[in-house]
């Protein structure tokens, strides 16, 4: 595997705390392109679909499984990125999905304490030990809903998870216990900083009571050795073919309208993860 961006101390805080936040990890010229690219693209917008947070807010997404060949995906496929979850996951890593996150100014709706591997564990993926990379693409503060996260918990292990309306939430008696003995940490950040995050790490964020929107946009990936032994909606193990991080604004420079992302929009009546949850009124 090629060399990451991360140092020997970022991979130890990372195993530590489950997470690691690398600063401007993207220049401001490339998360310019990618903010440019993402608030024009009808696609994204056509593909987008709103989950409730069961307060009267809704949260916005558009979610892909392969990373194509435009903007997006040079951000997923490049070196800098790709090499440093390499370095995390100790293998060959492959993309298993990425969104845009959209959490609009004054209706962003918030995100329940969740695992991803809580979704993912019923997509037949054996180990929790997926990295997901939250890029922050606009600024991230409280007021307008950043990122919390739970120091620690991923050591918890995979926690229960009940569906409520349309999120599927983590059982709230461990998370209030976890929360006694874990440090709640907001994860504020800068455009072009970048979140890097174990796949059993309680996280959660909060409406946006802002006059700033906070787009993100999350690259989630898979080891090789830990490829599903079933089929589901997002991939089993793909190839990924890495990028020189230069294509990033060779690609994003281009007209807009020009460009051919060939990007593998996902229906979210196509993702069952939390639909395979129990409801809330079923539980016992």
């Amino acid at each position: 595997m090629s060399k990451g961006k991360l140092t020997a101390k970022q991979i130890a805080d990372y195993h530590r705390d489950g997470y690691v936040i690398v600063r401007q990890l993207f220049s401001k010229e490339e998360i310019g392109l990618l903010s440019r690219a993402a608030k024009e693209d009808r696609a994204l917008d056509q593909h987008s679909f709103s989950k409730d947070d069961g307060k009267g807010a809704k949260i916005r997404l558009s979610l892909w499984n392969h990373p194509g060949d435009g903007v997006y995906g040079m951000f997923a496929r490049c070196h800098k990125l790709v090499n440093s979850v390499e370095q995390l996951l100790n293998d060959e890593a492959y993309h298993y999905h990425s969104k845009m996150i959209m959490k609009d100014a004054r209706v962003g709706g918030a995100w329940a304490w969740h695992q991803d591997y809580g979704y993912w564990y019923q997509n037949g993926v054996l180990l929790p030990d997926l990295c997901s990379v939250s890029i922050a693409v606009d600024k991230a503060t409280k007021e307008n809903g950043c990122l919390q996260v739970l120091k620690g918990s991923h050591k918890i292990g995979r926690v229960d998870h009940i569906l409520t309306g349309d999120q599927a939430g983590a059982d709230m008696e461990r998370v209030n216990e976890a929360k006694k003995r874990m440090a709640l940490v907001y994860c504020v950040m800068q455009p072009g900083d970048a979140l890097f995050f174990h796949g059993n790490l309680l996280h959660a964020s909060d409406r946006n009571n802002s006059e700033n929107p906070r787009w993100s946009m999350i690259c989630c990936y898979n080891f090789k050795k830990n490829n599903p032994y079933k089929e589901a909606h997002h991939p089993c193990y793909t190839k990924l073919k890495k990028v020189p991080d230069a294509m990033i604004k060779k690609v994003g420079a281009k007209r807009f309208d020009d460009d051919k992302s060939n990007v593998a929009w996902l229906d979210d009546k196509k993702d069952v993860s939390a639909r395979r949850l129990k409801p809330k009124a079923a539980a016992k």
